[in-house]
């Protein structure tokens, strides 16, 4: 199967964030983009998660640990640890979920 994102429509995960997702029947991938000063609360899921900086510096916080990641950064979170953030600037981000987020489906 082949996807050109820009034919996936956007939603709104949260305000602020925008997101296309993508589904195998392993895994979910989210493209989001993230308005500057918008934050993600603390939550936590199943799923495992690896979240890709792509453009901009977000603040993210896993497990009570915090940093600023810019493009390039790689945050790997295990299922059901605690994890929030914060768009320090317009961001560009790509997460994976294993296994795939049904809630996005």
């Amino acid at each position: 199967m082949f996807i050109t994102t820009e034919d996936l429509p956007d939603f709104d995960l949260l305000k602020g964030f925008k997101a296309k997702a993508i589904h195998s029947d392993q895994l979910s991938v989210m493209h989001v983009t993230v308005e500057a000063g918008y934050a993600l609360p603390e939550h936590h899921h199943p799923h495992e998660q690896i979240t890709n900086i792509i453009a901009g510096e977000f603040e993210m916080t896993v497990d009570g640990v915090t940093k600023v990641c810019r493009a390039g950064d790689v945050i790997v979170i295990a299922g059901n640890k605690p994890h929030s953030g914060k768009a320090l600037t317009d961001c560009r981000i790509i997460d994976v979920f294993n296994p795939p987020r049904e809630d996005y489906q």
